[in-house]
């Protein structure tokens, strides 16, 4: 029937019957927290780009991760800032690196929390790559070796899950097949899988410290504009073995998360990455938007495409609104 026996406003009266009906649902239990571990001790240094995002030191992150657990947010992922970097990227695998420092104390001090732990080697290389250079070539096969040791010393810490964000042919099956045969079966791969060479990333290589030294990233990070390429990628880490998939950045690639969710079904993670949080922020400042509102707004829609999870800079506040 057509108007006016079809009235669809009867259903949005008031909030009451809108709440009833809502499709969607945001839940605390559906955010991950990315944070920033660097070394030293008292350190909880504010990042310009990203107003309300800091880096820690392994002593002030624990305090972080406590409130964090006070929330009700599940988990974070950690993204480790040596002190000093090199070509091999040394400091990935360090039994004594930040990340591996991390967390081992989470795990003693906040034991509840999910933790996962970023798998690359942008962070610790000084050339800012996310595998092994020779002159200016990005080497695939030289880097798994190095992919799956840092993924084994993370677990070894004590790490739930690990996420390869490398986007190196495969990184999943040399990670998975490096934690079995050494008794890591339960430790989880969640595979940044169709993880796009996008420029809303900035604001994390200032925070990170990871911006290439020469070049960029496309031959190895997706092309934004190809849909069909994500998928096969996310297929071939299923093969693979990954137990979980992700997609980065999120609003700019719903349709691709979207199409993951009718494709597969696995877990889907969504990463509302640095430069998404920071228009939002930077908007809100010069009184654009309403930054708590359009906020929200944007995470309700990762979740309606499919996501099972949400990577978020602004999990924190999203966790506090829903009480």
């Amino acid at each position: 029937m057509s108007f006016p026996q079809t009235r669809m406003r009867r259903l949005r009266r008031n909030e009451n019957l809108r709440s009833m009906l809502r499709e969607t649902r945001l839940a605390r239990e559906d955010l991950i927290l990315p944070l920033f571990v660097v070394e030293g001790h008292g350190v909880r240094e504010p990042i310009v780009s990203m107003p309300g995002v800091h880096r820690f030191s392994v002593d002030m992150l624990v305090d972080e991760c406590k409130q964090v657990a006070q929330l009700g947010i599940p988990g974070v992922i950690l993204f480790g800032i040596p002190a000093a970097k090199d070509a091999r990227g040394s400091g990935a695998d360090a039994e004594q690196g930040v990340v591996q420092r991390a967390v081992r104390a989470l795990k003693k001090q906040t034991p509840e929390l999910l933790v996962m732990t970023d798998v690359c080697l942008c962070e610790y290389t000084d050339h800012g790559h996310c595998g092994v250079v020779v002159g200016e070539e990005v080497l695939n096969d030289p880097t798994l070796e190095r992919l799956a040791a840092t993924a084994l010393s993370h677990a070894r810490a004590g790490a739930d899950w690990v996420a390869p964000s490398d986007m190196m042919d495969g990184r999943v099956a040399a990670i998975r097949a490096q934690l079995d045969e050494q008794g890591f079966e339960h430790v989880a791969v969640l595979s940044y899988a169709a993880k796009f060479a996008s420029a809303y990333y900035g604001p994390f290589r200032e925070a990170a410290e990871s911006a290439p030294a020469f070049g960029d990233r496309r031959s190895y990070q997706l092309d934004p504009a190809n849909r069909r390429e994500a998928l096969r990628e996310m297929r071939l880490d299923i093969e693979e073995g990954a137990d979980a998939l992700m997609v980065k950045p999120a609003l700019p690639c719903l349709d691709i998360l979207a199409d993951a969710r009718r494709a597969f079904e696995l877990p889907l993670a969504a990463y509302h990455v640095s430069g998404e949080y920071a228009m939002i922020r930077a908007a809100a400042e010069r009184g654009f938007i309403d930054g708590e509102r359009v906020m929200w707004e944007a995470h309700i829609a990762i979740k309606r495409a499919g996501a099972d999870m949400i990577l978020s800079y602004a999990a924190k506040e999203l966790a506090a609104r829903l009480g």
